[in-house]
């Protein structure tokens, strides 16, 4: 099955015609509104979880980093693609266009083998590396195991939404996200809890639940793209490995799978930090993550409108859309990250009171989502200017700005306040590395501009 496509419908793109400030409202907000939901699937999936029990709120948050991982080098090959694609399109480069398309499909197939394999041989190893809890290690295994082995849905959805973003369709990838998200919180309860006649899954319910969202949304976006994507052609015929083009995906790709990988890191160590402590500290720890999506997903929805958007014009050498398309976005990511700190520092007691807190994580949990919120007033600006360096093909600066921010300063940093002070220490951590990462973000941004941006001229 190919697209049906023509050249008229190549001949005016909107990311090089249409004012910034409306392409990126239209570019952006199907997928903030798409991200919206995914964050508020991922808060229900783990209030269902903890009306199991508290082991199995903190199973779920242990086996994050393996969820961070997938969805790391899933989205990290998307940004490649993304960027190769978009910038294509804006030379009029469609043969190069197509080619990079096709091939994003092989690399994702081959990502989704690779988890599926260390679902089936790595579960327990991975847990027994963090608790000796018999419980918490059993739920993890269940978690896992399905997650892992089912992954092939969270890999294609992610590649056929990036396609879908590249030529500026962002209206189906709201589409897919949201009605993955929509049949995961239905399927929670009722996988969870034994609900219509379906068995009582547990944690393994809320697995399934996960997978089969990620399914039918990867089926939804495979017809979006075959049958609705003018710009592009995909053909089972034209999928064959390029070597150029995929030494060019994973060139943007790998630094910023590697970036995504070490939030990943960064979790695993933070969870046996915590776990010093407690195994409350550590379900706290992933609570934050579940509620801070509410704030992030929308700047990263916003954010994956910018890319293409830069790239694009970047390769029409359109200098001032890109100016003002990074202005707009910083605002905009500040607006949205300042709701979460307001949020954080006025009602945390209402927001564990969602998943069933006892007395000690309450205590815990307040503390760390007051403090961990200071770090919002700096971290949207890294964001938006980490969206330049992809967009530009400079992804190694995202992951400067990452190893930077995460290994070199948040995890020693959460360590020594750990052995220092204690628990309640630990969270400063977290804005103090925020400031580090937009000193080094503004560094690499102004030498940037100075090689790529400016040169460009007026047009």
């Amino acid at each position: 099955m190919e697209n049906e496509f023509t050249e008229t419908s190549r001949e005016e793109n909107k990311m090089g015609v249409m004012p910034i400030p409306k392409l990126l409202l239209t570019m952006s907000l199907p997928m903030i509104l798409s991200m919206l939901v995914q964050a508020l699937y991922n808060v229900v999936d783990s209030i269902f979880v903890s009306r199991v029990n508290e082991n199995a709120l903190t199973a779920v948050s242990l086996a994050f980093p393996i969820q961070n991982l997938m969805i790391a080098v899933a989205s990290g090959t998307g940004v490649g693609v993304n960027a190769l694609l978009s910038r294509s399109l804006g030379e009029k480069n469609y043969e190069q266009a197509s080619r990079a398309a096709n091939n994003s499909i092989l690399l994702t197939l081959c990502s989704y083998f690779v988890f599926a394999l260390v679902g089936i041989f790595g579960s327990r190893l991975f847990f027994a590396a963090q608790t000796p809890d018999p419980q918490i290690r059993e739920y993890g295994y269940q978690y896992m195991g399905i997650i892992c082995i089912l992954s092939i849905g969270v890999f294609m959805q992610v590649n056929m939404e990036r396609l879908l973003q590249s030529t500026g369709l962002t209206f189906y990838t709201m589409i897919t996200q949201g009605t993955g998200a929509i049949i995961n919180i239905i399927f929670d309860p009722i996988m969870i809890f034994g609900y219509f006649g379906f068995p009582k899954m547990g944690v393994a319910g809320a697995a399934a639940a996960t997978v089969f969202g990620q399914i039918v949304a990867m089926l939804l976006g495979l017809y979006f793209n075959f049958r609705k994507n003018k710009e592009i052609e995909l053909s089972i015929k034209k999928m064959r490995f390029h070597g150029p083009t995929v030494k060019t995906i994973y060139a943007v790709g790998v630094p910023s799978i590697l970036m995504m990988s070490i939030g990943s890191l960064m979790t695993f160590c933070m969870n046996k930090i915590l776990l010093m402590f407690s195994s409350t500290a550590a379900a706290v720890f992933g609570v934050y993550f579940k509620l801070q999506s509410f704030f992030f997903m929308p700047v990263f929805g916003m954010n994956n409108g910018i890319v293409p958007i830069i790239a694009f014009n970047y390769g029409a050498r359109q200098k001032k859309r890109i100016t003002d398309a990074v202005k707009i976005g910083c605002v905009a990511a500040f607006c949205m990250m300042m709701l979460g700190l307001l949020a954080f520092q006025a009602i945390p007691e209402v927001l564990f009171g969602f998943f069933q807190a006892s007395d000690e994580m309450l205590s815990i949990g307040c503390k760390a989502l007051r403090t961990i919120s200071y770090s919002f007033l700096f971290a949207p600006f890294c964001i938006v200017i980490g969206s330049v360096f992809q967009a530009l093909g400079n992804g190694v600066y995202s992951l400067i700005v990452s190893v930077c921010r995460q290994l070199l300063v948040l995890l020693p940093c959460a360590l020594a306040l750990a052995l220092t002070f204690g628990l309640d220490a630990v969270w400063w951590a977290f804005p103090i590395a925020e400031i580090m990462s937009i000193v080094v973000s503004l560094i690499l941004f102004r030498r940037i501009y100075r090689q790529k941006i400016k040169p460009l001229g007026e047009r």
